[in-house]
């Protein structure tokens, strides 16, 4: 498929050069280049791909997400996620939004997403007006752009194209990382996406709005992760721990935010919670302990609008993950949750 992606959005990226430091301290800052770089999707997908097709496409999408947000704002982080579990499995085919026996969307890891129904939502209004045409996959990840946009993240353009699986299966989606792995496993499954060690630190900091449930950190305060110390591993602030421990005393249900100091506001404060030892995950906090991420944070803390450009990029790079273009490749849903019967 032939793409129309502007010129002037063969885009930059940052690319992280560490340089070498000669005084021997043990982490040098890392230095952000912007290089220009030909898009990995430059020949798959196209920004115009719908302007003929469905011109008011984002403009649906957007109105729509605009009122589920307005009503809970906690989707927000649930798109985003969505958005992720569904390009980190299989890549970004909408195999996540299938409702089967045995599916994504059954096994143990996908028990805790939400937002199926803004995505449905959507695409039956999209339906109405341009049908057959607009694939759930390409839904998905504008919706998650819009999404972050509301609560005050940065925009990004999403190029179109993609078409819908047929398969999905749910021993795939255990694969997706639970916040228990180290950070050599985390950087090992990136890079078998096509993704580097800058989008894992960056795309950790969506971390900055969403919850997890009580019963998903208990390793984190109890020791349960095996060190035998009976102290949380990796450390935690003494009185973020004793706030922690007190909110989930009586219940695994109970949720606690990723992001303690500003949960409800996409910015970078995530990264400077790790510099005080607050990140809720245990794979939050490893990033501010591993030599390979730590120089990441830093330059993140030391400079918001870095993570902002950044996010834009990596979030584009995750939704081009393995996506199906092709003639013989997946086919357009007109229902997200069921392949077509024809």
């Amino acid at each position: 498929m032939k793409s129309s992606v502007p010129f002037l959005f063969l885009h930059t990226v940052l690319v992280l050069i560490i340089s070498a430091s000669g005084g021997g301290e043990e982490d040098s800052s890392p230095i952000f280049s912007i290089l220009p770089e030909t898009l990995p999707f430059a020949n798959l997908l196209s920004f115009t791909y719908y302007q003929q097709r469905c011109p008011k496409l984002e403009e649906i999408i957007n109105k729509k997400v605009k009122e589920w947000i307005a009503k809970d704002h906690t989707l927000a982080a649930s798109l985003l996620r969505l958005h992720f579990h569904d390009c980190a499995v299989t890549g970004c085919d909408a195999s996540t939004l299938l409702k089967h026996d045995g599916s994504e969307r059954t096994a143990e890891a996908s028990k805790t997403l939400r937002g199926f129904q803004v995505i449905d939502d959507i695409k039956a209004e999209v339906e109405k007006l341009c049908p057959a045409t607009v694939s759930c996959a390409d839904i998905l990840t504008a919706a998650t752009r819009d999404a972050t946009v509301l609560l005050g993240g940065p925009y990004w353009m999403v190029p179109y194209g993609r078409k819908d699986s047929r398969f999905s299966n749910a021993k795939d989606a255990d694969m997706v990382p639970m916040g228990r792995e180290s950070i050599t496993t985390l950087l090992e499954y990136f890079q078998s996406r096509g993704l580097n060690v800058i989008d894992l630190v960056v795309l950790s900091g969506a971390h900055t709005i969403g919850r997890t449930a009580c019963g998903s950190i208990q390793h984190r305060l109890h020791d349960l992760n095996g060190t035998g110390t009976g102290m949380p591993n990796p450390p935690i602030d003494d009185h973020y721990l004793d706030f922690l421990q007190r909110k989930c005393r009586c219940a695994s249900d109970q949720y606690v935010d990723l992001e303690a100091t500003t949960p409800t506001t996409f910015d970078s404060q995530f990264y400077a919670n790790l510099q005080n030892k607050r990140g809720l995950l245990s794979t939050d906090q490893m990033l501010y302990s591993d030599s390979r991420t730590k120089p990441i944070v830093n330059t993140l803390i030391q400079s918001p609008s870095v993570f902002r450009h950044q996010f834009s990029v990596s979030m584009v790079k995750l939704g081009n993950i393995q996506v199906l273009t092709g003639q013989n490749e997946g086919e357009i849903r007109t229902n997200c949750n069921f392949v077509n019967s024809y």
